[in-house]
């Protein structure tokens, strides 16, 4: 397991988000599927930070553990407290009120997130009117979203279903949906994916102004290295299940100090220029159950050795940022 002492566990009433030492596995004794690993992520309010990594090192499973979504048959250990509130030991009731008011989570596939046989306008008011607000408040705080969110004749889209909205329409809807009840913390999972450059700017521009006029935190989970950078203030990235860098945005994309977080950078291409050649990574992901003794990256790092098959990396300091490597003095050098 990771060293825990990291700065989630610091984490007080006051952070959106606190996970600490979060472990998930399936099954149990010999026969447990691990999924996590010793997961350490904070957000504080008003606070966004960046989740990165490749497809299968669990980002999508770290932000739904916020909401107290598992797998069927998951078994999760650790510390997850959103506002204060301790996931783990919540009951059904406590979960239902923590994801009307608390927290909300904009999903990579908007068509598995809404409800297709209902109309847009229900699913939009649906968590409002749960909280008391009147139906005709409802309503028109649903139209101003769908204005917010760019979408044409918000009126009309009230009274549409699913079907009827392309890929990148419907996730605009389903922004707003996540936006409607005012959410403490709000859990964006690849939430511009299906948004043409112009609207992916309007909609990252509508989430950082909530979180300046309401103070939301913000985890924001993307493939997009660039993104990441210009609007998170800090960025974990993980492989295998497990973080192995923390550092503020702009320093772990200009001076990355784990062999991974420099590849994935060597293998994105950049909108700036400043990356001419692009190097995949050797290999392929692994998940945590079949990762290799030690540091699970390490069958795929050019600075590999022995040391690094002895025990999984501590997270440790290394100048600003933390990071789970045995020799990262090598890796920014």
């Amino acid at each position: 397991m990771q060293d825990k002492k990291t700065a989630a566990d610091t984490a007080t009433r006051a952070d959106a988000l606190g996970i600490a030492g979060l472990g998930l596995a399936i099954g149990s004794g010999e026969d447990a599927v691990p999924l996590l690993d010793g997961v350490t992520v904070r957000v504080g309010r008003g606070e966004t930070v960046g989740l990165v990594g490749e497809s299968g090192s669990g980002k999508s499973l770290t932000a739904r553990s916020a909401l107290g979504m598992f797998p069927r048959g998951a078994r999760a250990t650790g510390s997850v407290t959103v506002g204060g509130v301790d996931v783990l030991a919540a009951g059904r009731a406590a979960l239902r009120d923590l994801r009307r008011t608390r927290a909300s989570m904009i999903f990579q596939d908007p068509r598995a997130a809404i409800n297709p046989v209902r109309r847009v306008g229900d699913y939009l008011t649906e968590g409002l009117r749960a909280r008391g607000v009147p139906s005709r408040e409802a309503a028109a705080t649903a139209l101003d979203l769908l204005e917010q969110v760019g979408i044409r004749d918000p009126r009309g889209a009230l009274r549409r279903h699913p079907h009827e909205f392309s890929g990148g329409m419907l996730q605009r809807v389903v922004i707003a949906g996540a936006l409607s009840t005012g959410p403490e913390l709000l859990l964006a999972d690849e939430p511009t994916t299906a948004l043409d450059v112009t609207t992916q700017a309007e909609v990252i521009g509508l989430l950082k102004g909530m979180q300046r006029t309401r103070g939301t935190g913000m985890l924001f989970v993307t493939h997009d290295l660039d993104l990441a950078a210009a609007i998170c203030d800090r960025v974990y990235v993980m492989y295998a299940g497990r973080i192995v860098e923390e550092a503020a945005g702009t320093a772990l994309f200009s001076a990355p100090a784990h062999p991974y977080t420099k590849a994935l950078l060597e293998a994105s291409p950049s909108v700036h220029g400043d990356r001419t050649e692009i190097r995949a990574i050797r290999g392929r992901p692994r998940s945590l159950a079949e990762a290799p003794s030690g540091c699970a990256f390490r069958d795929r790092c050019p600075l590999a050795d022995d040391d690094c098959a002895v025990a999984v990396p501590a997270v440790r300091a290394h100048g600003t940022s933390a990071v789970a490597c045995v020799r990262p003095e090598e890796v920014t050098r």
